[in-house]
């Protein structure tokens, strides 16, 4: 298997770099703290557990811990990284054994005498003791490389779950933008269709006032968010076009406090339904009825849409209307704005009023 690092980022390599720059640098300069600077020699010998520690750590980082752990082969990964680490110590011998050689160290004396063998024995225990430690340390070194490892694998594995469930919540906005369309039309032109029937010249202006709702849906409604003030707009020629159709007996007020002048950026659609269905329940075309709506922000980063109407509910046999709106809206609020909104609405105490008050967090563009 050919050895090639993995590294996604210059950030990275520039971590791996400062570390082990910093860890070789680290001994001289303590050495150096406590007594005299060390010399060329003793230079030598201290870069020898270093560098075995970073071939412990490399060797994990990107052969035995992908080639063994991450396809669950814990046994097969322990017994390599023994033989590993006690590899290593043998490398540091033969480091130490190399240095005094080129610089012509020569072995200790040998000892003969009672006391000179306590003092062997007390050297020959430190010397176990000394690569017990080494060895403890290789063995942190790898348990490092897997606890490093690890981490970058279960922040990629986040990292894919983030990007599915976002290419999940943008097939499931595309396919309620491709719902809105049509109920929205069919309930605009079964308006034209009944307009026609009365008063030809009112539904040829409504038949101009949809080619612009036309416009705005086949132009923004494919975009996340558009300028408030075209959502408005947009708004404003629908209620125009419903108007038209309305009785004397029907209290129609639409008013928008809105700047016109903002960077203020907003879901196209997402206060479509509540007026349509404001218009579907809110008219009697026998009893007097009422309409009230307000867009407004109430302060900076909000944006409340209050609707208040007279309340008609639709009968069973009704199906004017495909009755998905509010869910539609409840639905791309969660998606588009999760946490990001306030929606209350219920009728009075004795059903005679429909209230309906959704105030979003808006965003600039």
């Amino acid at each position: 298997m050919k050895w090639r690092p993995n590294f996604k980022h210059s950030q990275e390599l520039i971590i791996h770099v400062f570390a082990w720059v910093f860890l070789f640098c680290l001994p001289p300069m303590l050495m150096g703290r406590i007594n005299e600077r060390p010399g060329q020699e003793e230079m030598f010998r201290m870069m020898g557990p270093p560098l075995a520690m970073a071939m412990v750590f490399y060797l994990n980082y990107f052969w035995l811990i992908p080639r063994f752990l991450f396809k669950k082969q814990s046994k097969t990964y322990i017994l390599c990284n023994f033989v590993c680490c006690v590899g290593m110590l043998f490398f540091t011998h033969f480091w130490f054994t190399c240095v005094n050689s080129y610089f012509h160290i020569p072995p200790p004396p040998p000892q003969h005498d009672h006391s000179d063998n306590l003092e062997e024995i007390i050297r020959a225990s430190g010397f176990i003791l000394f690569r017990l430690r080494d060895l403890i340390m290789f063995g942190l070194v790898a348990a490092l490389a897997a606890l490093i490892s690890i981490s970058k694998q279960w922040h990629a594995a986040g990292l894919g779950r983030q990007k599915a469930e976002l290419r999940r919540i943008e097939a499931e906005l595309k396919n309620l933008h491709n719902q809105v369309n049509p109920h929205f039309l069919l309930n605009t032109l079964n308006n034209i269709y009944a307009l026609i029937a009365f008063d030809t010249e009112k539904a040829q202006q409504a038949v101009q006032d949809l080619s612009r709702l036309l416009r705005h849906l086949l132009y923004d409604n494919n975009q996340d968010f558009i300028p408030l003030n075209r959502e408005m707009e947009f708004l404003h020629n629908y209620v125009a076009l419903m108007k038209i159709r309305l009785s004397t007996n029907v209290d129609l007020q639409f008013n928008i406090d809105v700047p016109k002048e903002n960077s203020v950026g907003i879901a196209p659609l997402i206060f479509i339904s509540l007026i349509e269905n404001a218009f579907k329940h809110g008219i009697s075309p026998i009893h007097p009825s009422f309409i009230h709506i307000r867009i407004y922000i109430p302060k900076p980063g909000l944006l409340t849409c209050h609707i208040e109407n007279s309340y008609f509910p639709k009968k069973r046999n009704d199906i004017s209307g495909s009755g998905i709106g509010l869910e539609q809206v409840q639905k791309r609020l969660d998606l588009i704005n999760p946490g990001q909104y306030e929606w209350t609405k219920g009728c009075n105490h004795n059903a005679t009023v429909y209230t309906s008050v959704l105030t979003l967090h808006t965003t600039d563009l």
